[in-house]
């Protein structure tokens, strides 16, 4: 089993999931990867198992993870300020892991009936489904 958490900018979205998930599941490892070097060591600090920066370790760690999770703009290229190339939404939203993504206003996208929470909700909610999709 693989979960991925891909986050940008500070890496608080990508601290609150690690950290749910590592609460929840704590026995499947978590990847932590980073748009850039201050949001992966953000999530490494939370308690990530593995980590690293930029595009090519996105492409490869979502290849063969069971389950993806970050904001809803790692589908979308140019996210996340101009983080998120096109590369990355292509291999997160290509990969065949389940994607569990949390929706941001900073990507651009709203999605229609979802209500309004705060972050640590959101982050809560994205680990609970992560774990059960994995069975734990």
């Amino acid at each position: 089993m693989k979960i991925v958490v891909v986050d940008g900018q500070g890496g608080k979205l990508g601290k609150l999931l690690v950290e749910q998930l590592k609460k929840r599941c704590p026995q499947v490892p978590v990847y932590a990867i980073g748009t850039n070097s201050i949001a992966t060591a953000t999530m490494l600090k939370a308690g990530a198992d593995f980590g690293a920066t930029g595009e090519n370790p996105v492409i490869r760690a979502v290849m063969d993870a069971d389950v993806v999770l970050g904001p809803m703009g790692i589908v979308v290229a140019h996210a996340i300020l101009g983080e998120v190339t096109p590369g990355i939404a292509e291999a997160v939203g290509g990969c065949r892991a389940c994607k569990v993504l949390i929706p941001m206003s900073g990507c651009g996208v709203r999605v229609a009936g979802v209500q309004e929470q705060p972050l640590a909700v959101y982050a809560a909610q994205a680990a609970e489904q992560a774990c059960a999709l994995l069975g734990l």
